[in-house]
């Protein structure tokens, strides 16, 4: 039986270790959750993730694991063969008008 991939994040978040490491890798890391994430939603196996986007399996394990990070390329093509939104969002503080011109 499977462990649905919300409680092990819960699990991990609720460990002041982790969300301190977590922290310090937190794009990169944020970024490799939410690729297994619509993987796991979309009931895929990485896979057959590899074989939708003409990867192989050890390079989609690799970009879920954090270790490489994908090309906007890739990340439009796993979200293509997850069924899920791309979205790149940059936040944090508005850039200052004087800083622009």
């Amino acid at each position: 039986m499977a462990i649905p991939f919300k409680t092990v994040r819960d699990r991990w978040n609720a460990d002041p270790e982790y969300r301190a490491a977590h922290a310090e890798v937190s794009p990169e890391m944020e970024l490799a959750f939410a690729m297994a994430e619509a993987r796991h939603r979309a009931n895929l196996s990485q896979a057959e993730v590899a074989r939708r986007i003409g990867t192989s399996q050890a390079m989609v394990a690799r970009w879920e694991n954090g270790k490489v990070a994908p090309t906007t390329t890739s990340l439009r093509r796993y979200a293509e063969a997850t069924g899920a939104l791309l979205r790149i969002q940059l936040g944090g503080e508005r850039v200052r008008e004087e800083c622009l011109a």
